[in-house]
């Protein structure tokens, strides 16, 4: 201090020091006397000189008050310069440094909204909060009228909602809504289920963001949302491989219902085709009433009947029969199929050589066959659409076995 006033005495001096006589230069001597009036803190020159309401302003710093500590009396000098040195156009910045200088911290925050968005505000909070007690009680507050969380979380949550809605920028969301302690989780889950399901690449980085943040019950339940609506818009196996993704065991075994009763319809190998990679993925271990496990046996049996007709070697033909028995002895095998299986055995029934069925084997057909004769007199029995012969032929055909198989074992 006592230099500082030392060095504007000998500035005084010199303003009123004969050195000025010489100089016969009008602008130089002008332009030099201006010089030392700023250096001495004139008011009306400073004005003059500068071209801006900030330059004024820093000016006083330097020249009037130069040992200026803190934020006391700076929004009010601010307040004067603006007016002394008034813009033609006022820039979108000014408000926000009028705000910085008298520590409202509202208003900068209304301001970074306005000029720069939501991503700007977020981040402003924490410059802040840094060294201001005031802004950290302001802005860590509780209030009820925005639902009971504070100022920051509430623009942590607006610029989370913002990520969102963009694919490319969702992933980075839950970084800050995890940051929030009241809604973020709530809010967090609430986005995952509104993304749209069709999109898989979307899908696949919801469920990783679920699993880094333990979210196993919105994982489940994204993923049936997904199978449930790839099944409804025709993609079958995108929808059940979703819903075994889910170990959604109820969604599969009324799928499974649904296909048994479509294959169920006609089980000639024809309809079956179209099924049969379905079935495949859906697996046997969904037991709708035994109807999955009985499409996947009697696929297993399809092959090793194929395999017998092309080979025609006994041991292909064995195992193909030791499959039909396996159906015809499966209580999941429902009454309605007995027939048509026995009708696709024929070959087996009646191939050359030795008989594939021993006696017992045989007899427990033909029980199945009288079985399904005395059900057909009973109401609300369903015929199938095998040709009118097919029950003689069948009823022929292990007649011709059993006779055959007595003798064999004889």
């Amino acid at each position: 201090m006592k230099a500082w006033e030392k060095w504007r005495e000998q500035i005084t001096k010199l303003d009123s020091s004969a050195f000025w006589v010489p100089c016969h230069h009008r602008q130089t001597r002008e332009g030099l006397k201006n010089l030392i009036q700023i250096m001495l803190g004139n008011t009306k020159i400073l004005c003059t000189a500068t071209a801006h309401w900030i330059e004024l302003y820093i000016s006083h710093f330097l020249f009037i008050r130069p040992f200026t500590a803190g934020l006391e009396g700076m929004y009010n000098l601010a307040q004067k310069c603006v007016q002394m040195k008034p813009m033609s156009s006022p820039h979108k910045l000014l408000q926000l440094i009028i705000g910085i200088i008298g520590e409202n911290t509202e208003v900068v925050l209304a301001e970074c909204s306005r000029g720069f968005g939501p991503w700007m505000v977020a981040h402003a909070i924490e410059l802040l909060t840094a060294r201001s007690d005031q802004a950290d009680i302001l802005l860590h507050k509780e209030h009820d009228d925005i639902g009971g969380i504070s100022m920051e979380e509430l623009h942590r949550l607006v610029y989370a909602q913002v990520l969102t809605s963009h694919f490319l920028t969702w992933q980075i969301a839950p970084v800050y809504l995890t940051s929030c302690m009241k809604q973020g989780m709530s809010l967090l889950e609430f986005l995952l289920y509104r993304q749209p399901a069709q999109h898989n690449q979307l899908l696949l980085k919801n469920l990783e963001i679920c699993r880094l943040y333990e979210l196993d019950h919105v994982s489940s339940n994204i993923m049936k949302i997904a199978g449930v609506y790839h099944w409804k818009h025709g993609r079958k196996g995108l929808g059940v491989f979703w819903l075994q993704q889910a170990r959604d065991e109820f969604l599969l075994n009324k799928i499974a219902r649904h296909l048994f009763d479509s294959v169920g319809k006609s089980i000639s190998s024809e309809s079956f085709k179209q099924w049969e990679g379905l079935i495949e993925l859906l697996g046997s271990e969904s037991k709708p009433a035994g109807s999955l496990e009985f499409l996947h046996k009697y696929r297993d049996f399809k092959k090793s009947l194929q395999q017998a007709c092309d080979k025609k070697t006994l041991d292909a033909a064995r195992h193909a029969a030791d499959s039909l028995m396996s159906l015809m002895k499966n209580p999941s095998t429902p009454q309605r199929f007995w027939l048509p299986l026995l009708y696709d055995s024929l070959t087996l029934l009646t191939w050359p050589g030795r008989p594939l069925l021993n006696v017992s084997q045989t007899n427990l057909l033909l029980n199945k066959l009288q079985e399904l004769s005395m059900a057909s007199m009973r109401p609300g029995f369903v015929a199938t659409d095998l040709p009118a012969e097919a029950l003689n032929s069948v009823r022929l055909a292990l007649a011709t076995n059993l006779g055959r198989a007595i003798l064999e074992e004889q």
